[in-house]
């Protein structure tokens, strides 16, 4: 849960600092722009949207539902509306210097979060399971998949309206090889204290 918070978190942040959103939050922010829907209420575009992935992976992508993704879904949406109202708090005034000092700990958080839930090994987002099942039904490999889901996913939110900006470029080029650092030592810490 604490993984799934502090992503959360890293989206919420990400998005209110208008320095862009990172490949998933591109497609939130825009459907948050498409229906006109406040800034703060992200959570609930994000709801809607993890609901429909989750209906659209029971017809075609059975296998990558379980417990953890529920446990994602659940207070996805609650978490991502409590990260935009605390940026708020802590960052009243844009500036570029609080935009900064907010993308960076946007991005730190859904690294750090995104790792913990990979390293916790409960499963996938709605997302990851869609593009693990595109990448089963097409036979591409992971790395593939994963860049071609993640550029769709970026022109997809940009034509919706989303903000593209340095952190989706900044995201776009090191998610992968920074959560595949960090979940290796959080599974590694996390093993330790089981035995």
């Amino acid at each position: 849960m604490l993984g799934i918070f502090l992503t959360c978190l890293g989206v919420a942040f990400n998005n209110n600092t208008g320095l862009g959103n990172d490949p998933v939050g591109m497609i939130y922010d825009g459907l948050r722009v498409a229906f006109n829907i406040p800034i703060l209420k992200l959570g609930y575009v994000s709801n809607f949207l993890n609901i429909g992935l989750i209906l659209i992976l029971l017809l075609i992508g059975r296998r990558y539902l379980n417990i953890g993704t529920l446990m994602y879904l659940l207070p996805y949406g609650l978490f991502v509306t409590f990260g935009s109202n605390l940026y708020v708090s802590i960052f009243p005034k844009q500036t570029w210097l609080t935009s900064s000092l907010g993308g960076l700990l946007g991005v730190s958080f859904y690294y750090i979060g995104i790792s913990l839930f990979v390293a916790a090994d409960i499963g996938v987002d709605p997302f990851n399971g869609l593009m693990l099942t595109l990448r089963d039904i097409s036979g591409w490999s992971l790395r593939k998949s994963k860049v071609i889901f993640d550029v769709f996913l970026i022109l997809l939110g940009l034509l919706l309206g989303g903000k593209l900006g340095l952190i989706t470029a900044i995201t776009a080029v090191t998610t992968g090889p920074v959560l595949q650092f960090l979940s290796g030592w959080f599974k590694q810490k996390l093993m330790m204290g089981v035995t």
